[in-house]
């Protein structure tokens, strides 16, 4: 395709997005490898400019491991969910806020544009509760776990995200929140992502991660389209099984609650997120009603 066609092409999509708020979830490698990162925010500062709300919200459980174990702490898993006790929460919040949210705030700042690193108990963004005890499965048997100092989104105050984009910010979200005590919280990302995108009434949600997009049950191919109920068939049949489901739990919600698309892209390969929102056919997965 000729370099004026891929311009065309954008065009009416640039039209349609103009004004409107996207939600993009930054996780993956993409939190891990600087070059990657590099080229997601160049990407989300062009949507910037050609007239969308960018809202950044982040992860960072690879590095907060890394930090942990470099503190001389292991951290501690069971049926693969991180146990966040109070040493923990103060490691996650170090990285998360201290270093990945001021990083990403810094690199859109080097691509001339402005944004403001907040996290969840900002103007009280997240207000959450402590999550109760989780059934997992350890090895052949079934435990309930407390998960320790890690919440569920009560509720998302989005009075602060509005003024930051009303002034042109890029608002750079680390998921921590509060509860009714004062105290803070470790949030999953992928579920801040969807709630602030309901909160703030969002076009898109965009989360970014390490695979393609929802695939066939050989792998081999990427389903660019789904209607909720297909997404939910898939799910029942088994065909979308392991860590996509919970993916995909924000991503449904994000939808029935509003939001008029949710899309899962791969965010290690450089400018999925424009191809994504900005070609017909896409290289993602685009969830819709």
């Amino acid at each position: 395709m000729k370099r004026e066609d891929v311009l065309m092409e954008a065009l009416p999509y640039i039209q349609k997005f103009y004004g409107k708020t996207i939600v993009i979830k930054l996780g993956g490698h993409a939190m891990v490898d600087q070059n990657i990162l590099n080229t997601v925010i160049r990407d989300a500062v062009l949507l910037r400019y050609v007239g969308m709300k960018v809202v950044l919200v982040h992860g960072g459980g690879p590095e907060i491991t890394a930090k942990m174990q470099a503190m001389g702490k292991e951290p501690r898993f069971v049926g693969g969910l991180r146990i966040t006790d109070a040493e923990t929460l103060e490691i996650a919040q170090m990285v998360l806020v201290g270093k990945i949210n001021a990083g990403i705030v810094a690199l859109i700042a080097n691509c001339g544009t402005r944004a403001v690193g907040i996290s969840g108990n900002d103007g009280n963004l997240l207000i959450a509760r402590k999550m109760e005890p989780q059934r997992v499965k350890v090895g052949e048997t079934v435990e309930e776990v407390d998960l320790g100092m890690v919440g569920e989104i009560e509720e998302v105050d989005p009075e602060l995200l509005n003024g930051l984009l009303t002034q042109n910010y890029i608002p750079v979200v680390a998921p921590i929140a509060l509860d009714r005590q004062g105290r803070n919280l470790n949030i999953n990302a992928d579920t801040a992502a969807a709630e602030i995108a309901i909160a703030l009434k969002a076009f898109k949600l965009i989360n970014l991660t390490d695979v393609d997009g929802v695939m066939n049950a050989e792998r081999t191919m990427v389903y660019h389209r789904l209607s909720l109920a297909e997404a939910e068939a898939m799910i029942g049949e088994g065909i979308i099984a392991g860590g996509m489901i919970p993916k995909l739990d924000g991503c449904m919600k994000a939808v029935r609650s509003g939001v008029t698309s949710a899309h899962v892209v791969n965010g290690n390969k450089e400018h999925n997120l424009l191809l994504e929102l900005f070609t017909d056919l896409g290289v993602g997965t685009m969830l819709t009603l």
